[in-house]
């Protein structure tokens, strides 16, 4: 098949910078439904006004010969090779019904037992070139969808000033594993729990009752234009999308539009604020941020954040909640230097807060995000030590300037190596290399940054969908660093991050600490087709242990607590995910072998964080936002809610109290003194930056808790000596 081969980030989303990944999201959405109408799911099914006839939505001949394109490279050449028979068609109207109605509210009960004749029809349809039953699903779903915001629309008013917030009432936040609604009625139930859901938050924010009429008429309004501009290639594409994620969810159908993003992201030249958002819902949230762009380096905005609204510099806001993907990131981009403010909601339920972020744009620049070195300087038994940080944010090359044959292009290994040489001539100790949010990039980088600390082997295995096996390597040459080493990972450290902590931890070359990595371990091709684009799974990575990345990820020798919750982010997350597999081992030289020793590793380490005030901090902080997130229901009593909000902060607070105490620091006396102090901090941080933005932003290690550790116990391996040495085969 031709086409350019793509070696995937962390299953991504949209860069607002200008940059479309066309990578998953971690929900199991398709990327299809991300440049689909993220429609409104708060509206009332009661008496409407007659609507006007809508132009009939179908598919055309072209269409029909693109899915036949399709379904012949899907079985050539994707690497699970999976028949499309009766069982593919059933889980077809099952991920298609759950990627229009997830929240299962808008079908009734009575349209899914229509559908269900289908289950056993759509394979043969699809084989055929037929797509009238996807379409035909579609106007179902639009048509109900355009009844209930006509229906909010005309009543609102009228509907907000009889609820009543006195009763103790809750309602189920996600809704995906209930049924349908059995009739009219219960739906009318679950549109008006959520229609009160949205005013109640709203009104806790501070807004006054007019002005959520206003807000909340004008968002309507604007999801019902937003359905009424849905088209055929919409359409197309979510259905097609459907199909294509039942390979895994890494595969995807591209329509024109989505390829010209995604030519824009190659040529990597917009301005923006540097972060990777996704559709959920009829939210744009934020799934990560870009190392060292904007939003990065302004602070405040957060992964999950979830945008509401959008302004340019100070003029009034522009209210995105239900907008389409695509049009919200057009409204965040914007050229440099020019000011984005965006009003996020944070937490949800009684945790919920609304934050107005004010970003400069920029130009996210290779530079900002080339590996970087520091020392860390730990003190133990009374003796100074220093230990190497080398932070690597993306496996990154100049591939034109290569090309032209320019000596000095830069890449993530040329860096390293020059960044190794400077630490080794400060008389560091040892080295740690951070792939914290690493989210991978060029697999031929990932080979030759592994050759930088092992003298020659194999670096990783790569099976094609035809069971052939390539391997990287290295060849012997002069150079590598044998010193200690650490490789520092989280769960966003993805598929070259993978590839490299692998190799490391099967050489026995260092340790790895951290949490389980992402488990993206399989490449993707892209291909023209006669209309539009499929980037399509090829192949999968393997250690050269035999273990694929896939799925499982790289486990730590010494585990760390997780920011992440792992059955929310990662590729075991997603629907649909290729299976952890294995494949014969290569073989290669064991430097050391850590395993009789981690025992004692770990229990070193599990002593000195039981006494660290900052991971004490960060264990309780986890806590509690694990405990607030497994809630799936949320009170509709404005009372209950104040307390809950109220009990919340003063959980924020003995949990920050008990920090400044073991610190020696004054305790507050309410969250309120910390927040405006993180305020008038930000707003120097931003003055800052306008009056000297060329200066990098410095960042000192001792103040990371989790680096600081890694370096502690990098000492401890340093420490072990002769116990640690190598095991040569």
């Amino acid at each position: 098949m031709k086409g350019r081969r793509i070696i995937s980030n962390i299953p991504g989303i949209v860069i607002a910078t200008g940059r479309v990944p066309i990578q998953m999201s971690k929900s199991p959405r398709l990327y299809a439904r991300i440049l689909f109408p993220a429609l409104l799911q708060i509206a009332l099914s009661f008496p409407v006004q007659a609507l006007a006839p809508e132009q009939p939505l179908g598919y055309d001949r072209l269409q029909s010969l693109t899915t036949l394109d399709i379904i012949e490279r899907l079985g050539r050449h994707h690497y699970a090779r999976l028949p499309v028979d009766d069982s593919l068609s059933g889980r077809l109207l099952d991920n298609y019904l759950d990627n229009l109605d997830g929240s299962h509210s808008v079908f009734l009960k009575s349209d899914i037992a229509e559908f269900e004749p289908l289950r056993t029809q759509l394979d043969d349809a699809l084989l055929s070139g037929d797509l009238d039953a996807g379409f035909r699903i579609y106007r179902r779903y639009r048509d109900r969808l355009e009844s209930r915001l006509a229906g909010i629309d005309a009543r609102l008013p009228e509907l907000v000033k009889s609820m009543d917030f006195s009763k103790d009432e809750v309602m189920v936040i996600d809704r995906s594993k209930l049924d349908w609604p059995a009739d009219q009625a219960a739906a009318d139930a679950v549109w008006s729990q959520q229609l009160k859901a949205s005013v109640l938050s709203l009104k806790l924010a501070g807004k006054p009752m007019p002005e959520i009429e206003k807000l909340l008429a004008k968002r309507y309004k604007d999801q019902l234009r937003r359905v009424r501009q849905v088209n055929s290639e919409d359409v197309y594409q979510l259905y097609m999308n459907s199909f294509t994620e039942l390979f895994d969810p890494h595969t995807n159908y591209l329509s024109p539009r989505s390829s010209e993003n995604f030519n824009m992201n190659m040529r990597l030249s917009l301005e923006g604020i540097g972060a990777v958002l996704q559709a959920d819902e009829e939210f744009t949230q934020v799934a990560r941020l870009v190392p060292a762009g904007p939003a990065a380096k302004q602070g405040q905005l957060r992964t999950s954040d979830r945008i509401v609204a959008v302004a340019q510099g100070d003029s009034e806001t522009v209210d995105v909640v239900g907008w389409r993907l695509d049009d919200v990131v057009d409204l965040i981009r914007g050229p440099k230097g020019s000011t984005v403010r965006l009003e996020v909601l944070r937490g949800s339920g009684a945790a919920e807060q609304r934050i107005t972020i004010s970003i400069v744009r920029e130009q996210v620049k290779l530079e900002e995000q080339a590996a970087k070195s520091e020392v860390l300087e730990l003190e133990s038994g009374g003796v100074k030590h220093k230990i190497g940080i080398i932070d690597v944010p993306a496996f990154y090359a100049d591939f034109e300037a290569m090309q032209r044959g320019d000596p000095d292009f830069r890449s993530t290994t040329r860096d390293v190596a020059r960044l190794l040489s400077g630490l080794q001539e400060q008389k560091v100790e040892g080295v740690i290399i951070d792939l914290r949010d690493n989210g991978g990039g060029s697999l031929e980088e990932a080979n030759q940054l592994t050759g930088l600390f092992i003298e020659s082997g194999p670096t990783v295995q790569i099976r094609h969908s035809n069971e052939r096996v390539e391997r990287k390597q290295k060849f012997r040459d002069d150079y590598y660093y044998s010193g200690p080493l650490l490789v520092l990972i989280n769960r966003l450290s993805a598929s070259a991050s993978e590839i490299f902590a692998g190799a490391i931890q099967d050489y026995g070359r260092g340790l790895i600490v951290g949490t389980q990595s992402f488990g993206k371990g399989t490449v993707q091709s892209l291909s023209e087709l006669n209309h539009g684009q499929l980037k399509l799974t090829e192949s999968k990575f393997y250690r050269i242990s035999g273990e694929s990345t896939q799925h499982r990820g790289v486990v730590p020798d010494i585990e760390f607590p997780s920011l992440y919750d792992t059955d929310e982010v990662g590729e075991s997350a997603l629907h649909h995910a290729l299976p952890w597999d294995r494949i014969a081992p290569v073989r290669h030289r064991l430097y050391q072998d850590y395993q009789p020793n981690l025992g004692v590793l770990r229990a070193q380490h599990e002593a000195r964080v039981a006494k660290d005030p900052e991971f004490i901090h960060l264990e309780g902080e986890i806590a509690v936002a694990r405990k607030r997130s497994a809630a799936n229901t949320v009170s509709l009593s404005e009372k209950i809610r104040i307390d809950e909000r109220s009990k919340q902060r003063e959980e924020e607070l003995a949990l920050e109290n008990a920090l400044r105490k073991a610190k020696g620091e004054a305790l507050l006396t309410s969250m309120d003194e910390l927040d405006g102090k993180k305020d008038t901090a930000q707003a120097d941080g931003e003055d800052a930056d306008e009056t000297d933005s060329a200066e990098p932003e410095h960042h000192d290690p001792a103040n990371d808790a989790l680096l600081s550790e890694s370096g502690r116990i990098l000492l401890d391996a340093i420490g072990l000596g002769r116990r640690l040495a190598a095991t040569q085969h």
